[in-house]
């Protein structure tokens, strides 16, 4: 499988015990495999840092939070091996977002599509726009949102997922999205969203740190198996992307 060339960005920024890690791409942020590498890292790294007591998860720019995986990336995978390895990305990230010793605050300003969901699944509290649309477009290319699926269905239930998974060209709203409970709180504007995370990540931050892990251990309690869970489901998500049926459908995205 040929690698596009690396692009993307991502940092952190850590001020008052609250890391920000924020990433970007041009491509309506969505993730090449090596910007999923870092997240992943970072994420790790920043959950074991003894100064920090919060963690915000947010993308570039006032459009979409979220495209999911790089679909050149996509396009390119040519056998079960690569494609496996290619969905352990979005597993990868969501594991370290699980076991993180930090609450994850997602802050969603815009449309969020795929892995995209997974991320704000993965997330333990959700801050949205109302333009933070969700969609589940999988099947239109001849696959599933297997490895997401978990983090997914452990906030909205089977239901949600399948109407999201089974309707894959329509998209819904953030208030669907709330009401399922993906979503905490919704907001008409970027400025409110960022008001109200300042104000929540300020709160959560003078509270006692010990208080938060172990209630970050108790929401994600029964995930225990995830790291072998979410392995299968890339290899299922690997065979599929490698079938006739996919590579036709991938052609005809494209086009």
């Amino acid at each position: 499988m040929m690698t596009p060339k690396p692009t993307g960005s991502l940092f952190t920024t850590i001020k008052n015990n609250i890391a920000t890690i924020t990433f970007g791409h041009p491509a309506s942020n969505s993730f090449p495999s090596e910007l999923l590498e870092r997240l992943t890292n970072e994420l790790i790294s920043v959950g074991k840092n003894s100064s920090v007591a919060i963690i915000i998860l947010k993308s570039q720019g006032e459009k979409a939070f979220c495209a999911g995986a790089s679909f050149d990336e996509l396009m390119a995978i040519s056998n079960l091996k690569e494609g496996t390895q290619f969905f352990l990305g979005f597993a990868n990230v969501i594991n370290a977002m699980r076991t993180c010793e930090k609450l994850i605050i997602g802050c969603l300003q815009g449309k969020t599509v795929g892995g995209g969901v997974g991320l704000a699944a993965a997330c333990d509290y959700v801050l949205a726009t109302k333009q933070a649309a969700i969609k589940l477009s999988e099947f239109t290319i001849g696959i599933g949102p297997f490895v997401i699926e978990p983090a997914v269905k452990r906030k909205i239930g089977v239901s949600g997922v399948a109407e999201l998974t089974i309707d894959a060209t329509s998209w819904k709203t953030a208030y669907w999205a709330k009401e399922k409970g993906l979503y905490a709180k919704v907001f008409e504007t970027i400025n409110e969203l960022d008001a109200a995370l300042e104000t929540l990540s300020l709160q959560l931050a003078s509270y006692n740190p010990d208080a938060l892990l172990k209630m970050k251990k108790t929401l994600w309690q029964g995930t225990e198996n995830w790291n072998t869970l979410l392995a299968e489901r890339a290899a299922v998500s690997g065979e599929l992307v490698v079938s006739e049926f996919t590579k036709k459908a991938l052609q005809k995205f494209k086009k």
